[in-house]
């Protein structure tokens, strides 16, 4: 089987990259610039997506796609600007995707996508949301549905299409995880506002195994949430202290002193509701990692 992932060289395709060549498939890694690989099974081709440039031919040889590109979401303040580029970034490169295929003959069978927890807003409740639950009003929300809205386009080529709603994304290295842990082992760490939020998480081993059940069980179309535990940031936070051997003196970092910092970007770090993952579990799907501490002894 052949895959091509798009977003291949960020975190999560990085990752995916060595579980799917372990697995003897190919693997195209689209990039802004050529790229010579010499590893096997591993390609790379161009693509210029703000000027429409790309492959055609290899894009068209695959298999499946995989898509994983966007600017990232706490990579800068959400000025206006930045707001359209996270946008574009994802819905531009699917939108080229498709013009592709449906403009040339390809043997592209299924496409699976990322996407967020966000979707249901950014936001505190007592709530367990599941799929079914209605799309949120804020930004984040916005981003979400028009990033599954420009992958659910494919089913117009009879392309099978999986969105994964990915929590916040733990790893031995440049995840989330590692900025939240630095503080902790200089010994000035804290939970941040209430330290009630919800935390969404998942181990990057588990979501690329869930990619991987994705790409190759063609009973899986539509959306699942990819979380495997809900802590609160306090439950984090008191977790990444016991693993580090450091104690938390400081008191939590204030709401007022994050909007400061970081304006409307400071909800991702303020808000957040528990996330059901029953429906990928009822797949047969299995989670590795499926509690916090064992999440955290993995990744630190």
């Amino acid at each position: 089987m052949r895959v091509l992932i798009t977003g291949g060289t960020g975190l999560i395709g990085s990752y995916l990259q060595e579980l799917l060549l372990a697995k003897n498939m190919e693997v195209i890694v689209l990039s802004r610039s050529a790229k010579v690989s010499n590893t096997k099974g591993l390609l790379f081709a161009k693509w210029d997506i703000d000027n429409k440039v790309l492959d055609e031919e290899t894009i068209c040889s695959a298999d499946c796609i995989v898509h994983l590109a966007g600017a990232g979401i706490a990579d800068k303040r959400w000025t206006d600007a930045q707001k359209q580029i996270i946008i574009d970034s994802r819905v531009k490169s699917a939108n080229l995707l498709y013009e592709t295929l449906s403009e040339n003959e390809h043997q592209v069978k299924s496409i699976v996508s990322a996407s967020g927890v966000n979707y249901y807003g950014t936001k505190t409740t007592n709530q367990v949301f599941n799929e079914k639950d209605a799309l949120g009003d804020d930004f984040l929300a916005k981003v979400c549905q028009v990033w599954e809205q420009s992958v659910l386009q494919f089913d117009k080529l009879g392309i099978r299409t999986v969105s994964l709603r990915t929590g916040v994304v733990f790893a031995k290295e440049k995840s989330a995880l590692q900025k939240m842990a630095t503080p902790i082992q200089l010994g000035v760490g804290s939970a941040i506002g209430s330290g009630k939020q919800i935390m969404p998480i998942i181990h990057i081993q588990d979501l690329c195994q869930m990619y991987i059940k994705a790409i190759l069980d063609t009973d899986l179309q539509g959306v699942y949430n990819a979380v495997s535990v809900n802590p609160t940031n306090n439950n984090v936070t008191q977790e990444i202290a016991k693993k580090a051997k450091k104690p938390l003196w400081i008191p939590k970092v204030p709401a007022f002193v994050l909007h400061l910092i970081f304006g409307k970007m400071a909800s991702i770090l303020l808000e957040g509701s528990a996330i059901s993952n029953e429906k990928i579990k009822n797949t047969g799907f299995e989670f590795q990692y499926s509690n916090l501490t064992q999440i955290i002894e993995a990744s630190l």
